[in-house]
């Protein structure tokens, strides 16, 4: 438990000293709820959104950038250039097992994956009278099952490259599919019916998280999906790490 600490607090301490890291994972999906919040016409609500605000209907995809960032770009990244370096080969000769890097890894973007979830709901409920998640219960499994579905699909990602380069190969399209069908790239509502639908079952499954934000419990198939993605995805990942 010791050397677990000690891991996360360096972990912790390098993802920091990368300036890039906390400001796109964190600051970049804030300062675009700033951006769009103080547009007035972002507050009013629209028929098209559902008699939702602009920055209510969008809230949802400014997490997606969170969760894509952390799971399925700086994830994968660093365990791939742990590997590629043979940190992680070095670590099995120590006290401190290589699964201990990897659990420290998790933690961190779960951490960052929460500050951020926090820090949108409580400004854009603050600042611009955003609503909370009216159902708390259905907005957290999704989230949830969101993110372990993210993370565990960038857990693939690290198991299959061998290289920083083939890790950044693989999960820069994986992270733009996300990030599209999440509805940051372009809006949702400005995209055709048939590729929402396929946003809808595509993780993080960011109709579940509005639905659950707006008022209206996650469809279960939605949240069945996530549960399914990470539980065979993580299980794949776990089958085909490898240390070295």
């Amino acid at each position: 438990m010791h050397a677990f600490g000690q891991i996360l607090k360096i972990e912790t301490r390098l993802f920091l000293r990368d300036f890039g890291s906390p400001l796109t994972t964190v600051a970049l999906p804030l300062a675009l709820l700033l951006v769009f919040g103080l547009i007035p016409a972002g507050r009013q609500p629209e028929a098209q959104f559902g008699d939702l605000s602009f920055i209510q209907y969008f809230a949802p995809s400014l997490l997606v950038i969170t969760l894509a960032m952390s799971a399925v770009n700086i994830l994968p990244t660093v365990l791939a250039t742990y590997r590629e370096r043979g940190v992680l080969r070095r670590l099995a000769t120590t006290p401190a097992s290589p699964a201990a890097l990897l659990a420290a890894q998790l933690v961190l973007s779960l951490a960052t994956i929460l500050v951020s979830a926090v820090l949108l709901i409580g400004v854009g409920r603050l600042a611009f009278d955003v609503p909370l998640p009216r159902r708390p219960l259905g907005f957290t499994l999704a989230l949830v099952l969101g993110t372990a579905a993210l993370l565990a699909l960038g857990l693939l990602v690290a198991a299959v490259a061998r290289t920083a380069k083939s890790a950044q190969a693989l999960a820069v399209p994986l992270f733009m599919a996300v990030m599209f069908f999440g509805g940051v790239y372009v809006p949702r509502f400005l995209l055709p019916d048939f590729l929402v639908r396929i946003g809808d079952y595509t993780p993080p499954g960011v109709q579940a998280l509005l639905d659950a934000w707006t008022g209206t419990s996650p469809h279960p198939l939605h949240l069945g999906i996530m549960a399914v993605v990470a539980v065979a995805a993580g299980a794949t990942a776990a089958k085909l790490f490898r240390w070295e």
